[in-house]
């Protein structure tokens, strides 16, 4: 599976039709919460999440859409709606498992998003897939783009090859609008590394440090995109944004400001995901086994004079990006136990001595060897014990 995603190129009419089809999926997620969480007050209902978010779904499109007050549902596509108690269903099954928290209601300040997709298509028999390419849409190459359900619309990066895909997924970050879409194909690996193994250390004060000599840092452009985002929030500390609830309204320039301090998080977590992106793609280019260390990131951030760093130097997000990259350059992700001294131990005589984090220097007091901290660490990793490794 590889996804695609593109930059869409709107006019005043499109973006509006655009926020139309977001607010509607946002008021169905909202909705389907509200009776999800009321449904748990009656005691003999004993079912699932799915089938209760089922029977949500019948009363959503045999009640509440016949009512006149809701005839404006009839003008957005169906699946906007379907898509949005899909993702109910997915949010309550991720909070089941442990791996979410519990679902929140949506709201437009924290961005737009629907998905819609083709579900018409040539089916030959009952409960059979349907014929090749019938049910998905066929993307030419060029700078035009045809959404199920919705117009034509532009794009501001070309696509260069023809291509198909059946789901899109149309998000708003700031003021841009983006479409992401998912293409069946795989990557073809590379069969060579010029690296057979190395150790990344996660720092700090270095992003990465590798055994074999190589750094990465995170950009200082980070440093002042944070500086300007603190200022933003401080110019405009007073203003107030409005409120449902006590029924008021937010004024023209907190709307600009609201959309400023978007535009500049935009910002910010843009030259985090490309100084990441490169950096894993690098590494997974040139190395056949990446070890990296199990750290503890919640532990970690809960210190106070660590969280900003670490927050900062985005340590889960490389492993993520490590991990999921296997399969495109044909890596092997090993994760050392977080208990592993690779900081305290000397990559030379192995002589564990304590060290704080002011330390930046190893100066082993057995051997007399005088190295870097991190390269240290990295060396350590690189050569770490089989029984202090498991695959990511």
């Amino acid at each position: 599976m590889h996804a695609i995603k593109r930059e869409l190129k709107l006019n005043k009419k499109e973006i509006s039709q655009m926020r139309g089809n977001a607010g509607f999926k946002r008021f169905v997620y909202n909705y389907g919460l509200d009776l999800m969480i009321s449904s748990w007050s009656f005691e003999d209902i004993k079912a699932s999440d799915s089938k209760k978010i089922d029977a949500i779904k019948k009363v959503f499109t045999q009640v509440t859409m016949r009512r006149t007050e809701y005839t404006w549902m009839k003008q957005y596509p169906s699946t906007v709606y379907q898509s949005a108690f899909i993702d109910l269903k997915n949010a309550f099954s991720r909070w089941r498992q442990g791996l979410a928290k519990f679902p929140v209601k949506k709201t437009k300040n924290k961005g737009d998003s629907f998905t819609v997709y083709k579900n018409a298509g040539v089916y030959p028999e009952k409960q059979k897939p349907a014929l090749p390419f019938t049910n998905r849409v066929v993307i030419c190459p060029g700078k035009i783009i045809k959404l199920p359900g919705l117009k034509q619309v532009r794009l501001k990066e070309r696509i260069n090859f023809l291509c198909s895909s059946q789901t899109f997924t149309v998000s708003r970050i700031a003021d841009r609008w983006f479409v992401c879409f998912v293409l069946d194909v795989e990557k073809v690996p590379p069969r060579i590394h010029s690296i057979h193994k190395i150790g990344v250390d996660l720092g700090v004060k270095c992003l990465a440090t590798c055994s074999d000599g190589s750094r990465y840092e995170m950009p200082v452009t980070t440093k002042k995109a944070k500086i300007k985002l603190g200022k933003h929030q401080w110019r405009n500390r007073q203003k107030i944004m409005g409120n449902k609830k006590l029924k008021i309204k937010a004024s023209n320039n907190a709307k600009k400001c609201l959309n400023q301090l978007s535009k500049q998080h935009a910002h910010l977590a843009n030259i985090r995901k490309d100084t990441t992106q490169k950096m894993t793609t690098d590494l997974s280019r040139k190395a056949y086994i990446i070890r990296i260390e199990d750290l503890n990131v919640v532990g970690m951030i809960a210190n106070q004079k660590l969280a900003k760093a670490v927050s900062n130097n985005c340590f889960y997000e490389i492993r993520r990006q490590l991990i999921y990259k296997q399969s495109h350059y044909g890596t092997k992700v090993e994760l050392v136990e977080r208990w592993f001294p690779s900081s305290k131990m000397c990559s030379k005589c192995h002589h564990v001595q304590p060290m704080t984090l002011e330390d930046r220097i190893f100066n082993c007091q057995k051997c007399g060897q005088i190295q870097d901290r991190d390269e240290n660490a990295s060396k350590n990793l690189e050569n770490a014990p089989l029984d202090k490794i498991r695959l990511a």
